[in-house]
């Protein structure tokens, strides 16, 4: 009786090709093209993936996921307010871009700044509850290219470390709520008649929680505390500028960053949900007072 011919195992997912090399987990025979190394051998693709999905993701001592290392909210912020200065020009003409303050640098009024921005004029909203939806809308308009250029270098520059060390979601709520609580303040604070709108409401409320995340961290404040001083002292001195929008945003930025970084890492994303969500509860009752208060 003749002896039945030895043969070559085969790949478990290749069956036409011959190998002798095995899985280092699950033992199963791979080929070139199934092979992944391993600090010990080869492992499978499937076994690479249980692996992946049993390990916990990295994040940052904030919470943060490794989603932020992108910067994909920052870009996508930068692209939505260059998109909506696009719609400006194209509803009130090249008086949009240059022609208004500062010697002709800015931009002037258009029909959509009118629409989007933020008076402070509680008989607009008393009159018109949906009218509310400026205090949203107010970040994301600009008078002009200058005001849009530098907003969005300031945002650039800023973004993406507090994008990192945050990560998207995070930082995103900083950024809104810091938006929400300038416009807040200017409709508490501004001329009825004069708009208000502008990014910069949220560009000081990054620059706020980068001071605080420096001093939770016990690192030096020195990379944005003058930074944090000049751009106040402009504020103050420069006309034009939405004095209340800007300190607004600056003062509820310190305050969402405080909920997300001092929250204890036991329960870090309940009681950063809980702070944020507080924050956003005060500016809510804070714009319906206003409204109440003047009407």
């Amino acid at each position: 009786m003749s002896e039945s011919p030895v043969t070559a195992p085969v790949c478990y997912r290749h069956p036409s090709k011959e190998t002798y090399v095995r899985c280092t987990r699950c033992e199963r025979p791979i080929c070139p093209q199934c092979m992944n190394e391993a600090s010990v051998g080869h492992q499978c693709p499937e076994c690479v993936a249980a692996g992946r999905r049993s390990q916990r993701p990295v994040r940052t001592a904030f919470g943060g996921t490794a989603a932020g290392r992108g910067a994909v909210v920052t870009r996508t912020l930068i692209a939505i307010n260059v998109l909506v200065m696009l719609i400006s020009i194209a509803s009130g003409g090249l008086g949009a871009v240059a022609g208004g303050g500062w010697g002709g640098l800015l931009g002037g009024t258009t029909p959509l700044t009118n629409e989007l921005a933020i008076y402070g004029n509680p008989h607009l909203m008393a009159a018109d509850p949906l009218q509310y939806y400026r205090l949203f809308t107010a970040m994301f308009v600009h008078f002009g290219l200058l005001h849009l250029l530098l907003n969005m270098y300031a945002l650039w520059i800023l973004g993406r470390d507090l994008e990192r060390s945050l990560g998207p979601f995070r930082f995103v709520a900083i950024y809104l709520l810091a938006g929400l609580g300038g416009n807040v303040a200017a409709y508490y604070f501004s001329s009825p008649g004069v708009p208000t709108a502008g990014a910069s409401t949220a560009v000081f409320g990054l620059m706020a929680a980068i001071f605080v995340i420096l001093k939770r961290l016990n690192l030096s404040v020195a990379p944005i505390l003058p930074v944090i001083v000049i751009n106040v002292i402009f504020t103050l001195t420069i006309a034009n500028i939405s004095v209340p929008g800007h300190l607004g945003g600056l003062v509820v930025g310190a305050l969402a960053a405080t909920a997300v970084v001092y929250a204890p890492r036991e329960r870090r994303n309940l009681v950063q949900g809980i702070g944020l969500g507080a924050i956003l509860l005060v500016l809510i009752v804070l714009a319906l007072a206003r409204t109440a208060a003047g009407s």
